[in-house]
């Protein structure tokens, strides 16, 4: 069986990874984890794509912002989040790791609801800047809990078909974790295991 490292990266020690993955299936905590034990930039997508008030760049200074954060660091970047278009194509060109996070939606809908519960009571911050969450929008169609569930089946067919076109085992470089099944666990202790092999940590 073919030993694939936890990280592809470039070859050269520099690792370039993007976190996609349904709202609230864990994206900003893995890519922190990752950001912190690579000693790299962490980007969030959110906190580059809204603005106070739930504003929205243009695409095209969107693409900038994303090139720009993308740029702080010559050794390589983490960023979290799921956006489509031309942006996508942007971090896809650059990732040199791609991973999906795919627990099944009964173990992570608890958690964004506890989540969000935490922001209405102002006790963690909102997903960006000035962008604040009222009970009443948490609870509309256009919440984010309804956009969780709603998005679920869409997220795993979305993916699940770049899987099946970019995965590692096709020799590409995406790779799927199902929390539940224990991935994310297993990933986890062989990316501390190689960054000890190579003195990172």
């Amino acid at each position: 069986m073919m030993n694939i490292p936890s990280l592809l990266g470039d070859g050269k020690g520099n690792y370039r990874v993007h976190v996609v993955g349904n709202s609230g299936t864990g994206k900003s905590t893995l890519s922190t984890y990752i950001a912190t034990k690579l000693n790299v930039t962490n980007i969030s997508l959110d906190a580059l794509f809204w603005g106070p008030g739930w504003t929205t760049p243009s695409d095209d200074e969107y693409k900038e912002r994303i090139i720009a954060a993308m740029a702080q660091d010559s050794r390589g970047w983490v960023i979290d989040g799921n956006h489509r278009g031309t942006v996508t194509t942007v971090i896809s060109e650059h990732a040199t790791d791609v991973i999906w996070l795919d627990p099944p939606l009964w173990l992570y809908l608890p958690r964004i609801l506890w989540r969000t519960l935490l922001r209405l009571l102002n006790i963690i911050p909102s997903c960006a800047e000035g962008c604040e969450e009222t009970w009443g929008d948490v609870l509309s169609t256009n919440g984010i809990i309804w956009y969780c569930i709603s998005q679920h089946g869409y997220r795993k067919q979305q993916y699940g078909e770049m899987l099946a076109r970019t995965s590692i085992a096709k020799g590409g470089k995406m790779r799927r974790l199902n929390e539940w099944d224990g991935d994310l666990t297993i990933w986890k202790a062989g990316l501390e295991e190689m960054l000890r092999a190579h003195q990172v940590v």
